[in-house]
């Protein structure tokens, strides 16, 4: 492989990494406005924690695609056509959690805000839960023919892999969205999001050594990368076991940080093992190498020139957003049920 496709190999792998680190958080939030939140007015606090940046995070995601694209079009057609239900089923929750939030707030009954807000909360668990079976699936083989095609059954998709997979990535932007309401938040909500996660912490250990050895089990990862997959792995118990403390001793940034970075763990134990390949087939010769999938040297060659004139202005830009939408949410008066 030359010096491009690695680097742009890389590249989608950063953009997934940070797509998962930011709308991680936010899917978390999502998921917690109906279990954590006890009234409106705390409601309203959660919406507002992600509010300046829920739709900014979601841009990564549909970078990523567009990078996809564009550097490994053969990547893109097989991945796109192969998990075409499992995208669109992505699409349908993102496109609820949307508009749920735009909605609620111009409901002016109790039972319009809450069928938005469970719209809310719904699709900030399908959204995480069907990409992580999708990654999961995708590393574990699918029946791919020599043109790239997928011609895959239910079980294909659906397996103990793909499941455990999806609901790790679930919990994890739980725990990492629980952590960041102790950020951008006070008072009764804080504490609450504090004390909900110290347990989660112990249903995260079990599905982590349940997805280790499924990764054994279902996947070339230790035969073909032995090292690198143990010590991946070891990171991604460590960070949890660090955002663990950073809970019991109330260190939010410590939590935060570490959650988010061991969501970045599992994208980069998927690619790791992934690499040179961008398609696992089930039957090894028929596997899409990045090498074989990727655009021509000149596509590659101009791409790279523009995103390293303009990535660092985003990253800058993202980072002064955050940077302005600092402050911790203050809570509101509780007022009065709408009128029906």
């Amino acid at each position: 492989m030359s010096l491009t496709q690695n680097f742009w190999f890389l590249i989608i792998g950063l953009l997934f990494s940070i797509f998962f680190f930011l709308e991680g958080f936010d899917f978390g939030v999502g998921m917690s406005i109906k279990g954590l939140a006890k009234n409106e007015a705390e409601r309203d606090m959660l919406v507002s924690s992600i509010g300046p940046h829920w739709d900014g995070n979601e841009v990564w995601l549909i970078t990523a695609g567009g990078a996809l694209f564009a550097s490994f079009p053969m990547w893109y057609a097989s991945l796109f056509s192969g998990f075409y239900l499992i995208l669109l089923f992505v699409l349908i929750a993102l496109i609820f959690r949307g508009v749920s939030f735009e909605f609620r707030s111009r409901m002016h009954t109790d039972q319009g805000r809450n069928i938005w807000e469970w719209a809310s909360t719904i699709g900030s668990f399908c959204a995480p839960f069907l990409l992580g079976m999708l990654f999961t699936a995708m590393v574990k083989g699918m029946p791919i023919d020599k043109a790239g095609d997928i011609s895959a059954s239910f079980t294909d998709y659906v397996n103990w892999f793909s499941i455990v997979g999806g609901v790790a990535v679930a919990l994890l932007c739980l725990l990492h969205g629980l952590n960041f309401i102790r950020l951008k938040t006070t008072g009764d909500l804080r504490k609450r999001a504090l004390a909900y996660s110290k347990p989660l912490y112990w249903v995260l250990y079990a599905g982590e050594v349940v997805f280790a050895i499924l990764v054994y089990v279902y996947t070339d990862f230790f035969t073909a990368k032995p090292l690198s997959t143990l010590l991946i792995l070891v990171a991604i118990v460590a960070l949890s076991v660090i955002a663990h403390v950073g809970t019991l001793l109330d260190h939010e940034k410590l939590s935060f940080f570490s959650t988010g970075l061991t969501l970045v763990g599992i994208v980069v134990l998927l690619f790791n093992g992934l690499y040179p390949r961008v398609m696992v087939a089930n039957n090894p010769k028929f596997s899409i190498l990045a090498a074989d999938a990727s655009s021509s040297p000149y596509t590659l060659h101009i791409m790279t020139i523009v995103t390293l004139s303009i990535l660092p202005i985003v990253l800058v830009y993202f980072i002064w957003s955050y940077w302005v939408f600092r402050k911790r949410i203050q809570a509101k008066p509780v007022t009065t049920s709408h009128a029906e």
